[in-house]
């Protein structure tokens, strides 16, 4: 298995290969598919069924559910080390809950379902740690679930800034870049395009953030919660 692969599986913080052996993880790299995605592409969509599992190398993907009136509302954003499709892993055959689609040029690594279970009963490991993914999820559902009932807008925006700058940001001189739009915020945050560019106008006048096109560079974070910059 290349390095750079290995390197990421390792570094992710839910790590699903976590407690096997090296050899064990490179076999199953080995029987993965290599695929490269064009930014801005629909990888999977909500109500198909679920028959690969997706590892993401390099690059970015969120997941996103269009609602019945066509309103497209963004959910995670996934960074290398994160995996896609974890429906694929269960039992009886199910669809995907959500949609899923690129951010940027990404690399991936796939499995077949059949595949996926059968390293599921050749390694029992690995259901453990898809587990204590899906628990990672459910707070993260809860979070939101709370931030929509009890926080401000402002608020509400400056978790999802901090969420991404986590997730997806990257480390340059004078803070963290995130690839992002106002209106990718607006959405995640459940406030409309017009708070959203506010606030942002907002924490660059105070020097927490610098607005660039289509990026945001997050200089201090903890600025963005206070109620005046």
């Amino acid at each position: 298995m290349p390095q750079s692969q290995a390197q990421v599986f390792t570094s992710s913080k839910n790590d699903f290969f976590a407690g096997l052996e090296t050899s064990d993880r490179e076999s199953i790299f080995a029987a993965g598919k290599a695929r490269k995605i064009p930014a801005n592409s629909v990888v999977t969509r909500h109500g198909t069924s679920a028959d690969h599992l997706y590892y993401l190398v390099r690059g970015c993907m969120r997941m996103f559910y269009t609602t019945a009136d066509g309103r497209k509302i963004l959910l995670l954003w996934l960074a290398p080390g994160d995996l896609l499709g974890g429906a694929s892993l269960l039992a009886s055959r199910r669809h995907y809950l959500v949609s899923s689609e690129t951010v940027k040029d990404s690399d991936v690594i796939l499995w077949d379902r059949v595949t996926v279970r059968g390293f599921i009963k050749r390694f029992p490991q690995l259901l453990d740690n898809a587990l204590t993914i899906a628990a990672e999820y459910v707070d993260w559902y809860m979070s939101a679930h709370v931030s929509l009932t009890c926080y401000s807008a402002r608020e509400r925006l400056a978790h999802v800034l901090l969420g991404l700058s986590r997730a997806i940001g990257e480390k340059v001189s004078g803070g963290i870049e995130i690839d992002v739009t106002n209106e990718d915020l607006a959405n995640a945050a459940n406030i409309t395009p017009y708070t959203a560019s506010r606030l942002m106008s907002e924490w660059q006048k105070g020097r927490a953030i610098i607005k660039r096109r289509g990026k945001v560079l997050l200089r201090s974070p903890e600025r963005l919660l206070l109620t005046t910059v």
